[in-house]
């Protein structure tokens, strides 16, 4: 479907969109990473790209994910612009001493002169049983490092936006994207990005308290939202975008207007980004709130397996509901977070087909 300036399309079209426009822009927009050429195509965010840029341009890579993204920084010291896939975050973790020691310090120790523009892409969520292994939320431990920016799209139009900002920064990107959310259809407008790297966007305003949120629980916290509004409760939900850098300009603003806040994060709590948002709103904000801040992220415990435990597990629009009541002085039911009969949580959205 296509309208006069854009065209519906899915969170994974929206990033091969965003990918070919940037390889059509500027020929030193490489894409690596295992599966890139694969007929999947990455959950299809790089569908087709081989047959359209070539195979110097788009290509498969050695399964040795810390070599192989050593050669990608090598290739952004020496011109190139490369987008490196690593498909799940869990993988990624074999190229922390790459990603941690080298990308991100070679700007700071070479006194500006030296850049590593390198986009490294990495796939959480849950899906198909999955488990400890595949299915962790780690955006927290790239968004401590100072030198790596931190990306979380949730909506089509900013998975496209986004990457291509992220393309053009001199500096090494975490590109973090939900599986969950490539299965999700927007509208996307070929326009150049509106705002920048860094910016959050308030998706829904409300007066009564405000929800931030990152990746998924953005979806979760509109669904929220809507069920708040049914109460009379005017919810203001903001997607933050970026771990590093974190939009405190336009949260504490947030906070400052309805005075309560809630953060949901994809993650786990301790030493989380959705902390670091209260910890944000403590001290930028603390005279204007008239309750405590709320945090709504998963269990402190590792990504489980089995159906049942996953029913368990995965915070949701409930959950953000009932924090919002708290900070209102509202009563919460024991029932409002539990899981509807028939409902296993770790079945996809019907949008997203796996089984990867």
């Amino acid at each position: 479907m296509k309208s006069a300036t854009g065209k519906i399309m899915t969170g994974a079209e929206a990033i091969r969109t965003g990918t070919a426009e940037a390889m059509s822009a500027d020929r030193s927009v490489i894409v690596m990473g295992l599966g890139v050429p694969d007929p999947k195509g990455v959950f299809g965010t790089t569908s087709g790209l081989q047959e359209e840029f070539g195979k110097d341009r788009v290509f498969d890579i050695p399964c040795s994910e810390n070599g192989i993204t050593g050669v990608a920084i090598g290739a952004a010291l020496g011109g190139y612009r490369p987008i490196l896939t690593h498909q799940r975050v869990d993988f990624a973790l074999l190229s922390v001493e790459q990603i941690v020691n080298q990308a991100a310090k070679w700007r700071y120790m070479f006194g500006g002169k030296m850049h590593v523009p390198l986009v490294i892409r990495m796939i959480v969520g849950r899906g198909w049983g999955q488990g400890p292994q595949h299915s962790q939320a780690l955006h927290a431990w790239f968004a401590h490092v100072p030198g790596l920016k931190v990306v979380l799209p949730v909506l089509p139009q900013d998975s496209r936006d986004l990457l291509l900002l992220s393309v053009e920064d001199d500096d090494p990107v975490i590109f973090i994207e939900h599986r969950w959310l490539h299965g999700v259809r927007g509208h996307v407008d070929f326009v150049r990005p509106q705002l920048p790297l860094g910016r959050a966007a308030v998706v829904r305003e409300g007066n009564d308290v405000t929800i931030a949120a990152f990746s998924y629980m953005v979806l979760e916290a509109l669904e929220a939202a809507k069920q708040l509004a049914e109460d009379g409760i005017s919810a203001e939900v903001i997607d933050m975008r970026t771990a590093r850098p974190i939009d405190s300009e336009t949260l504490l603003a947030s906070v400052r207007k309805t005075a309560r806040f809630v953060s949901a994060d994809i993650g786990t709590g301790i030493c989380s980004v959705g902390s670091e948002l209260v910890s944000i709103v403590a001290r930028g904000a603390y005279g204007s709130l008239r309750a405590a801040p709320e945090l709504v992220t998963s269990p402190e415990c590792p990504t489980p397996t089995s159906p049942a435990l996953s029913a368990e597990y995965y915070p949701r629009a409930p959950h953000i509901v009932a924090a919002v009541r708290r900070t209102l002085g509202l009563k919460v039911a024991d029932s409002l977070t539990a899981v509807p009969a028939g409902v296993e949580l770790d079945k996809p959205d019907p949008a997203f087909t796996g089984p990867f």
